[in-house]
């Protein structure tokens, strides 16, 4: 964590000062420079934008200028910030740039002969790189921590890095789960009914403590060797592809960890929002979108520190906001992605997101972001999505958003008693907001994540809410999103508590007495839930009037919802939910206009086929998915 002494070190004086001592020997006279990193560290030809910055990291590299002579390769320029041990160099690639090795040579100022030489190579993109399929309403999501998943024994022994314990009884501490674990599982999750894998970040999280949730990055371009290896991580999304799933990178632009690589010294003062002491943002998310909003409010929000262990990072800075968007998109062609979920999206600089979802759309037209904007106003969510027309001319290319206004009317829907506009009446009111998104079917719907209490738990342990939860998951209009363990009914405090909610994954640790992924020592209830939800993802799968059918939905009354899709060609789907305790007959002539001609209707649940005369018979508490037939 960063104490006032150590913040203060990082202002304009201090940073200089920091960086003046790195490119010192303990004699104090200057180090000879020396080359220590280059980032990206390699690059592909034919993306649709030519231009490349390269961040060329060592002691004294800022006196020095790079030369190049390579067919197709282009110096355009080379800048130097405050740090004596940064030089950035910007390349242009030409149309028909071919792949191989480039050789940039780093020459003193005046000298024929170079100081330094860097190779640096080139690739050809994968065929169909750039049209790649990103994830989309055909999908379903399986969202893991991956330390918490599953395990299998690496092949090196563990890396010497500040935290290595692993206590699988401390809820904050590493529990040692790993990539390995997870290529391992792959086809257990396949078989489950899901389509798409977000891990959350898998970069390196070199800090002392909590460093197994990934969201405080000490390296961008290297997974953190306690999960494996860059090279893991490709071979997983190269397996998952194989049975059908594709690999979703959670990546965090709005800050770092406060012992990332940078830290020690800073490209420049301005690299991170400073402050004259610690501030933190007040989470006013309203911030952007309130016309009324002070300037120091929205500053506050933007600039703020997250935790003072997360400093906060200025993309307004024109070399860093290149970094990060060509980090983004090193990962989507190293490792063939399907997609990019950008954690706290909206604390980030307004204006760079709206370069860096134009730059990643433009690179992969079919990719899909989504943002994390953890807002229960659909307003303020379906402002950052991309074809929205603000009022103050804001304009995104992020496809997708987290549907947290949804995720908050499910809850209230299901417990809250059905009285005037409460109970179920919340969850159909809120998906009549869907006028004020540019296409509501692309947001991602969650039954839970990583930072909300167990789903399970929140309905206080009901089977009948549960199974109400997810059929409405699996028939909105919308991408549906799952909590690993969710499935065997993993359980939480209904209060925040990241821990305990991040619970490890029932069979993926040696020496597990229960095996939910098996099915060994699972109780009826485990096995039933595991049960229901794969009967589900994998009928929705070829359901094609739930991926892109039109949703019409019925005002609740006496405590039945039921909404429809429907697709020309395809069988319509009905959900039905009765919250009654007691059985129901429903009258069908209220939904003849949607009904058409059907006549009977298969429950996927339960397989029964119901005739659909007059009336239908609900017994308590219960929920059908219907298929619809003449």
């Amino acid at each position: 964590m960063l104490t006032r002494r150590t913040l203060l070190k990082t202002t304009a004086a201090g940073a200089a000062l920091g960086a003046l001592a790195s490119s010192q020997t303990a004699g104090g006279a200057p180090a000879a420079p020396a080359l220590q990193r280059v980032e990206p560290p390699n690059w592909w030809v034919g993306m649709a934008e030519p231009r490349l910055q390269l961040m060329l990291h060592g002691p004294g590299l800022a006196t020095l200028e790079a030369r190049l002579k390579a067919p197709g390769v282009r110096l355009l320029g080379q800048q130097r910030l405050a740090s004596p041990n940064y030089l950035f160099i910007e390349l242009e690639l030409a149309a028909d740039c071919r792949p191989g090795h480039i050789e940039i040579q780093l020459h003193r100022p005046g000298s024929a002969a170079p100081l330094l030489s860097l190779p640096y190579e080139l690739l050809a993109r994968a065929p169909g790189s750039a049209q790649r399929q990103g994830f989309d309403t055909k999908d379903a999501i399986y969202l893991v921590v991956p330390d918490r998943f599953a395990r299998a024994e690496p092949a090196v022994a563990p890396p010497a890095m500040r935290e290595t314990r692993v206590d699988r009884s401390d809820p904050g501490a590493r529990h040692g789960g790993n990539l390995a674990g997870l290529r391992a599982r792959l086809d257990y999750i396949a078989a489950m009914g899901f389509t798409q894998i977000w891990p959350t970040p898998l970069v390196e999280n070199d800090g002392p403590s909590y460093s197994y949730h990934g969201y405080a990055a000490t390296d961008f371009y290297r997974i953190d060797p306690r999960f494996g290896s860059n090279e893991e991580f490709r071979a997983l999304a190269a397996e998952a592809r194989q049975r059908g799933l594709g690999l979703i990178q959670d990546i965090v632009l709005n800050h770092i960890g406060d012992h990332h690589w940078w830290m020690a010294d800073l490209p420049a003062p301005d690299w991170l929002n400073q402050w004259p002491s610690y501030t933190e943002t007040h989470h006013a998310r309203v911030t952007w979108q309130d016309p009324h909003a002070a300037p120091s409010d929205r500053r506050r929000f933007s600039d703020g520190w997250f935790t003072p262990g997360m400093p906060d990072l200025n993309q307004r800075q024109p070399q860093l906001a290149t970094y990060l968007i060509q980090m983004s998109l090193w990962w989507i062609e190293y490792a063939g992605l399907s997609g990019v979920r950008t954690d706290t999206y909206s604390y980030s600089d307004r204006d760079f997101l709206a370069r860096w979802s134009a730059r990643l759309m433009r690179e992969y037209p079919r990719l899909n972001i989504v943002g994390e904007e953890w807002s229960g106003h659909p307003a303020i969510v379906a402002y950052w999505q991309r074809g929205k027309r603000n009022h103050d001319g804001y304009v995104s290319s992020t496809p997708s958003m987290m549907d947290f206004p949804l995720h908050y009317a499910l809850l209230a829907g299901l417990k809250d008693a059905d009285q005037g506009e409460g109970g179920i009446y919340k969850l159909y009111e809120t998906l009549a907001h869907d006028f004020v998104y540019a296409d509501a079917n692309r947001l991602v719907v969650f039954e839970g994540n990583h930072d909300t209490p167990r789903l399970f738990s929140l309905l206080g342990e009901d089977m009948d809410l549960l199974r109400m939860a997810w059929s409405y998951l699996c028939v909105v209009n919308r991408i549906p999103q799952f909590f690993y363990g969710s499935e065997v009914l993993l359980t939480s405090p209904q209060q925040r508590d990241d821990g305990r909610v991040r619970a490890d994954f029932p069979g993926g640790f040696a020496g597990d007495t229960v095996d939910g992924f098996s099915g060994r020592g699972l109780s009826p209830r485990q096995g039933e839930a595991k049960d229901l939800l794969r009967r589900l993802l994998n009928w929705r799968k070829g359901a094609k009037a739930v991926h892109n059918g039109h949703l019409i939905h019925y005002a609740p009354l006496h405590g039945i919802y039921v909404l429809f899709r429907r697709l020309p060609g395809e069988r319509p789907v009905m959900l039905v939910i009765n919250k009654n305790r007691r059985s129901m007959s429903l009258d069908l002539q209220r939904f003849a206009d949607t009904l058409n001609e059907a006549r009977l209707g298969r429950d996927v649940l339960s397989g029964h086929v119901h005739p659909l005369h007059a009336s239908l018979e609900l017994p308590s508490r219960s929920t059908m998915v219907l298929e619809l037939s003449p």
